[in-house]
């Protein structure tokens, strides 16, 4: 899970950026700034669970959590640039400034469990090189809490294997519904047109019926 600071992208980086051959730096999640003097409080396990989802585990609210609320804290050992270009890839790290990562690859982290979502009900904000998952709108009980990853995570890890958020079923959904009634109608012009035709021989022409009255 994790995403590029996009603050931290630069044009070389964007130009040299594909698929596999990227580093440490174009994978990171990035966080949205919390300007507040005192550290958030956070509600914590009580209000989620760690169960089953589509895409393996995923972080499931028990309780109503309501919008701006912090539900959990991103932890994990902090490394520095240096730290992490020495270390194998890991989707886990979670950038909090130029010089420092968050590695959140240890189990203890129930955030990793957090699946991104292209329509998602959370978001990851940072704050003296610590990270909080807030709710940015009101989320019920049994709906799975989730953020986006951000477009270069999203572009290395998800996108090779399809995403598999709401959102994104719903579109292919609809495409595919799409496509057969598209195929359903061209069937019908196909048996239309391989319909023979009525015959107009053996009618009398106009001056015949005419006569006839």
């Amino acid at each position: 899970m994790a995403r590029l600071n996009r603050s931290a992208l630069t044009a070389r980086t964007a130009a040299r950026y594909s698929g596999a051959n990227l580093n440490h730096r174009s994978r990171l999640m990035p966080a949205k700034k919390l300007r507040t003097k005192k550290n958030p409080r956070v509600l914590g396990r009580r209000v989620f669970r760690v169960s089953r989802s589509r895409t393996g585990l995923g972080v499931f609210a028990t309780r109503p959590i309501k919008k701006n609320a912090y539900i959990v804290e991103y932890i994990g050992p902090l490394l520095t640039n240096a730290q992490c270009d020495a270390r194998a890839d890991n989707r886990y790290w979670f950038e909090v400034n130029s010089r420092w990562t968050i590695d959140g690859s240890p189990r203890a982290n129930v955030a990793r469990y957090i699946n991104h979502s292209c329509r998602p009900n959370a978001d990851p904000m940072i704050k003296d090189r610590r990270i909080w998952i807030k709710a940015i709108r009101n989320i019920e009980p049994g709906d799975e809490i989730t953020y986006d990853y951000g477009k270069d995570h999203w572009n290395a890890y998800i996108k090779p294997k399809g995403c598999l958020c709401v959102k994104c079923r719903d579109k292919r959904r609809k495409e595919r519904a799409e496509t057969r009634a598209a195929a359903a109608r061209r069937r019908k012009r196909a048996e239309r047109m391989a319909q023979p035709r009525p015959s107009f021989r053996g009618r009398p022409n106009g001056s015949a019926r005419s006569a006839a009255r």
